[in-house]
């Protein structure tokens, strides 16, 4: 049961802390080179594709414990004090009260890899079946 606790606080703290990186992304005080960088971090951190997929022994789970808080490190580096600590402090009020406003968030993730494996399909088919000179004449 312990363990199962410990879990749960660190998976509230994770969750936290993204929702604070989204806040400072939307901060005006937070550079642009940062908000890149934030915004990688959270894509891949609620993405449900993973560089190196969770079915591959060892090296699958290793992604996400070295990428995701990697990222959430530099980050948090990148984002000036004054700004994170707001940021947390909105994010702990949000995920205290027991209201998250972030229940659709698994869509614009989703519809975003559609969209994105959508335009590589069309360039693709692009490539495969552009015309050569020979076939112009």
């Amino acid at each position: 049961m312990k363990l199962l606790q410990k879990l749960r606080e660190k998976a509230r703290h994770l969750n936290t802390e993204i929702y604070a990186l989204y806040l400072a992304y939307k901060h005006p005080k937070v550079s642009w080179s940062a908000k890149i960088i934030i915004a990688i971090t959270i894509g891949y951190a609620l993405s449900p594709i993973d560089l190196i997929p969770d079915f591959i022994p060892v090296f699958g789970f290793l992604d996400d414990l070295l990428i995701v808080p990697a990222g959430i490190a530099l980050s948090i580096r990148l984002i000036p004090v004054s700004v994170l600590l707001e940021c947390r402090l909105k994010a702990m009020e949000l995920f205290h009260s027991n209201k998250p406003k972030l229940r659709y968030a698994w869509m614009i993730v989703f519809f975003t890899w559609i969209l994105v494996a959508s335009i590589v399909i069309m360039l693709f088919y692009k490539l495969i079946h552009e015309p050569t000179p020979a076939e112009n004449l």
